[in-house]
């Protein structure tokens, strides 16, 4: 359900947007650093959020890597941990053995 509104959210937000730039058509002049031009309103408008966009997915495709990353070296050392555990697991049930045998000797 969350990921429903968040496309309900996102279908708006653009909607929002198109609109907006729709209504600014006019010509504007756009200074660089190393000269002006001068671009219809609508393509500055639509660059931008296309510019914050790929920048928002691109920090997020970051973190999702990172994340990914950090989950398969987490799932090495639990593999490792629980071979350890069953290693240490059978040593004690020898020692627990041996201990029985040496008192019911005795």
């Amino acid at each position: 359900m969350k990921r429903q509104w968040s496309i309900i959210l996102a279908i708006i937000f653009a909607l929002i947007i198109a609109i907006f730039a729709v209504i600014n058509v006019e010509t504007v002049e756009v200074d660089y650093l190393f000269g002006k031009a001068e671009w219809p309103l609508i393509l500055i408008i639509l660059g931008s959020v296309f510019m914050g966009g790929f920048m928002i997915a691109s920090t997020g495709v970051v973190r999702i890597l990172t994340l990914n990353r950090k989950l398969k070296a987490l799932e090495k050392e639990n593999i490792r941990l629980k071979e350890e555990m069953k290693t240490l697991t059978e040593k004690d049930q020898a020692v627990q053995n041996d201990h029985r045998l040496q008192t019911d000797q005795s």
